[in-house]
């Protein structure tokens, strides 16, 4: 008999699930441009001939620097929200 894995749970809560590296520094690149990724995260591949495909490179080889991405990422979808909804802090 063979051992068949079961399917991983549905994580509706997590932001991240689902999406790729490559879709996260798109978003960030979008919403911030070179320089203003470079200014929230000091690291090379933000600051010296910065391209989506070696950051990619760069990111998955340092889980450090990858954790600090995927952190403003979900502070920007923080941000996104907060501001969509002024309502949600009116009396």
């Amino acid at each position: 008999m063979t051992d068949v894995p079961s399917p991983k749970p549905p994580q509706p809560r997590n932001p991240l699930h689902g999406l790729t590296l490559e879709a996260i520094v798109t978003s960030l690149f979008d919403a911030y441009g070179w320089d203003g990724l470079d200014a929230r995260i000091p690291l090379r591949c933000f600051a010296f001939e910065p391209s989506i495909k070696s950051s990619l490179k760069f990111l998955r080889k340092t889980p450090w620097a990858r954790e600090k991405v995927e952190s403003l990422y979900l502070f920007m979808l923080r941000e996104r929200k907060r501001n969509a909804d002024p309502r949600q802090y009116t009396l």
